[in-house]
């Protein structure tokens, strides 16, 4: 797949996700500046999530748990520790960095960081959730530690690789994971309309736009590239 044809809810294979972001391996959940036009964060609301991330009720906010400090041992676990904002040298970390975006942004020096999220669907499945901008963070106590939480609104601007027109948000909405788990395994990780395993991407049968949902498996479906292309938003 190539990196100018990515879109959101495209569906990808972590090699995949590598090749678009041009790194050999991607092993933080956060990744400040990885592009030098915007930073990649990697998310997932399966049951077995290390982290507590979710989406606000109004379908476009999402509200991302922050990074841990590094394993020191074998035995060490960081789920015991505070999540820290520096290293013991003063450097900061990527909890630091997204910290510091998010106190430009609020006293109006620079504009919101602009943060492509990645989300973990199934074990080697992963799909674009889409160009967030970085507005805010808060630092909350939770089971029995400290840790950032950092909150990300759907920007207008989902083509930072490309000079596409603006999408009008009002009239989009993030799909919640669990409905893209269902679908992928629903329609088997296939176009239904042609059976590809290849180029796939999540698709609204009636686009939001006209009224449809993002929020049941009922009007979400897996269409290969060729197949979504031809649909271009038309009510079938």
């Amino acid at each position: 797949m190539s990196k100018d044809l990515i879109i959101r809810d495209d569906v990808i294979s972590y090699r995949e996700m590598c090749d678009i972001e041009n790194v050999q391996t991607l092993q933080r959940g956060m990744n400040f500046r990885l592009n030098p036009n915007y930073s990649v964060v990697l998310m997932s609301q399966r049951s077995n999530a290390p982290y507590t991330d979710r989406i606000h009720d109004d379908g476009i906010t999402v509200e991302y748990e922050g990074h841990d400090v590094s394993k020191k041992s074998y035995t060490h676990n960081p789920k015991f520790e505070n999540q820290v904002a520096t290293l013991p040298s003063g450097k900061p970390t990527q909890n630091g960095l997204f910290i510091k975006a998010v106190e430009k942004f609020k006293n109006g020096s620079s504009k919101p960081e602009l943060v492509k999220i990645y989300e973990k669907i199934l074990p080697g499945v992963w799909s674009l959730k889409g160009v967030f901008e970085l507005i805010d963070y808060k630092q909350v106590f939770d089971n029995g530690r400290n840790v950032y939480r950092y909150i990300l609104k759907l920007s207008k601007n989902q083509s930072i690789n490309k000079d596409l027109d603006n999408q009008d948000i009002e009239h989009t909405r993030v799909i919640p994971s669990k409905v893209k788990q269902e679908v992928w395994k629903r329609d088997n990780g296939q176009c239904v309309l042609c059976g590809s395993s290849e180029n796939l991407h999540f698709d609204h049968d009636l686009p939001f736009s006209k009224g449809g949902t993002s929020l049941t498996s009922k009007n979400i479906r897996l269409l290969c590239m060729k197949h979504n292309l031809a649909k271009s938003g038309k009510i079938e």
